[in-house]
């Protein structure tokens, strides 16, 4: 196995552990003692634990295991075992750890479960390891049926939720989603940074001086590709050169009014980029 090789394994493997351990901290130290719910099978396990008086510890890797069973086939076997490694783990630290309450305030539990809890999951699933079945639920739908992986986490937690309502309290629902809520943007954030990047696509009469401007005297990153302009009925009549760039959403003004300054009828498409590696790129954050 080459050095580097062997630096990235150890370097997801810490990075899982430390993931597993905030996971943990905001199951045990916050949402358990309170009864509050997160989303997807970790959920799950929590309302079961509070509705027939199981540790959530026990009931974590057996509810699991259908969810695993579905992954089995969907995603590799690397993953799938990084996986079931990680939910037993997790299963044992919070069944041994032992945290005194830290407050009674249920808006601090929420927030703050919810934060630890998807700081933990981001970094297991930046790392190649799955902290929650419903992912794998959602891959499951989406190959076979079509239906966007969000959208069936978001159908099953709304089920979860709407059982929560009616078996425990409509407040302790409303906290869970709370929960939820906060969860879901401390994993959006761990996965993709803070650095938040979005990409243009630059169609400019005056190319060449969009370009100069915006490679030379601000030192931005682009490509130039050729494109047809005027398909119809006479088909292609005149090409065109395409300017593309991902830049820092910060940037995202400034660089606009470099583009509007030069050529106020450029033609601008603005769209997510979800991750990137590599090129000449800004950095603020990280």
């Amino acid at each position: 196995m080459k050095a580097y090789q062997l630096k990235d394994q150890v370097s997801e493997f810490i990075q899982v552990a430390i993931g597993i351990t905030l996971a943990s901290i905001g199951l045990k130290a916050f949402l358990l003692p309170n009864g509050f719910l997160d989303g997807g099978v970790t959920g799950i396990a929590i309302l079961l634990s509070e509705v027939f008086d199981v540790k959530a510890s026990i009931i974590l890797p057996i509810i699991s295991i259908p969810f695993f069973v579905i992954g089995y086939f969907k995603i590799t076997n690397r993953i799938l075992i990084k996986s079931v490694i990680s939910i037993l783990v997790l299963s044992v630290m919070i069944h041994v750890e032992n945290f005194e309450s830290i407050t009674d305030d249920k808006l601090i539990i929420a927030t703050f479960g919810g934060l630890f809890l998807g700081v933990g999951i981001g970094l297991a699933i930046k790392n190649g390891a799955v902290l929650d079945g419903s992912e794998l639920l959602g891959i499951f739908f989406n190959n076979n049926f079509g239906i966007s992986i969000g959208s069936v986490i978001l159908i099953f937690n709304i089920v979860l939720f709407g059982i929560t309502a009616l078996v425990l309290t409509p407040e302790v629902a409303m906290y869970s989603i709370l929960t939820y809520l906060v969860t879901s943007k401390a994993i959006d954030f761990t996965i993709q940074g803070f650095e938040n990047y979005v990409g243009l696509m630059v169609i400019s009469k005056k190319s060449e001086a969009v370009q100069l401007e915006l490679s030379e005297k601000n030192g931005q990153g682009i490509t130039v590709y050729k494109g047809g302009k005027g398909y119809g009925k006479k088909g292609m009549r005149q090409t065109e050169e395409i300017i593309h760039l991902v830049i820092n959403r910060i940037d995202l003004r400034r660089i606009e009014r470099i583009i509007d300054d030069i050529d106020h009828e450029a033609f601008i498409i603005e769209f997510d980029v979800n991750n990137i590696k590599g090129g000449k790129l800004k950095k603020y954050l990280s």
